[in-house]
């Protein structure tokens, strides 16, 4: 069994050299084996994955930051995001010159496209499951499907030791390994003075709810490593589901959070702000928030979610954010003037 440090919500059993069983809770197991391998007795119910795997249909964005890292983009053949939503550079050149074909989305891909591309494997993350028959299809078509869960990790390294289950099904275990050891080096390095400060991390949705992560997710967890304090760390969950953030009423939110010293908004659903006037134009109870009066309110860049491997660099930025010392220039997030 393969050793994780943090991650939670998968792990890899090996059996012999050239084969593993990789287990997602939520999801369905798969064996991962090289080209020639003998499946085990034992394992031949479960869907096979043979190494060298490429022609991939990544229709989870933030997946493609592992295979950057593992130096493994030219494996991914398809994408279900468009060029214009690429945060990373090197990605967007990739699908505007057709290096990497934009196949759909999750939930309506051009499946002859993949099909006369030789597209091997699909790699989903859970909003597939509410498509569930664009899933199916892919399964009926010899397509297997991995749905990854790893923005649902309670700790950002968690989220990042997904690198590990990339590097199995890639054949680059060393070099995820190594990668991951670095990043917890890193890290461990300045996560340490405590500056008094609340924030609150959220977005308004389009019912007019505020929908805030819950306080055992990664982004909750990254605002306290960088020594910050996530002002709704008492929230409780209306229910216990998998999701990392749930909605609240305004009244709620302005009830918990009016005093946050920092107010962050997540541009990921939303879009991103430029001003505290449009953040205001969303809900006027915003003018009375702290954070706003003092001129304390941050959004969040797109990179921040699809560079999955980055997480000690963003929290790097939260601890200038914190502790009034941030560079007039971040890569992750942006000052609402």
């Amino acid at each position: 069994m393969l050793e994780l440090e943090y991650a939670e919500a998968f792990s890899i059993e090996h059996y012999g050299d050239g084969c593993d069983l990789v287990d997602i809770p939520g999801s369905e197991s798969f064996v991962v084996a090289d080209e020639g391998e003998e499946i085990p007795k034992e394992l031949s119910d479960k869907t096979v994955i043979r190494r060298p795997v490429d022609g991939i249909y990544l229709a989870s964005s933030s997946a493609m930051d592992y295979f950057r890292q593992l130096g493994c983009l030219n494996k991914v053949g398809f994408t279900g995001t468009k060029p214009s939503d690429w945060s990373i550079d090197e990605v967007r050149d990739m699908v505007e010159g057709g290096d990497i074909l934009y196949a759909g989305k999750y939930n309506s891909p051009d499946y002859e496209l993949l099909l006369d591309g030789g597209c091997r494997l699909a790699i989903e993350n859970t909003m597939i499951y509410h498509n569930p028959e664009a899933m199916e299809l892919l399964i009926k078509l010899g397509i297997p499907v991995i749905v990854e869960r790893s923005s649902y990790e309670k700790h950002p390294l968690g989220r990042m030791e997904w690198i590990k289950l990339y590097g199995c099904l890639l054949g680059k275990e060393e070099e995820a390994e190594s990668f991951f050891e670095e990043q917890v080096r890193e890290l461990k390095e300045i996560t340490e003075e405590k500056y008094g400060k609340t924030a609150a991390f959220f977005y308004i949705t389009a019912g007019g709810y505020v929908n805030v992560r819950k306080p055992g997710d990664y982004i909750a967890k990254m605002i306290e490593l960088a020594g910050g304090e996530y002002i709704l760390a008492d929230l409780e969950p209306a229910n216990d589901n998998a999701s990392s953030s749930m909605n609240i009423s305004m009244e709620e939110f302005y009830m918990r959070a009016k005093d946050a010293d920092i107010l962050i908004y997540n541009s990921n659903i939303d879009g991103e702000l430029a001003s505290l006037s449009e953040l205001i134009a969303k809900e006027e109870l915003f003018g009375d928030f702290r954070a706003v009066a003092g001129g304390n309110v941050w959004c969040s860049e797109k990179d921040m979610f699809q560079e999955a491997t980055r997480a000690g660099e963003m929290i790097g930025e939260l601890r200038g954010i914190f502790s009034g010392n941030a560079d007039e220039e971040l890569k992750y997030f942006h000052r609402l003037d």
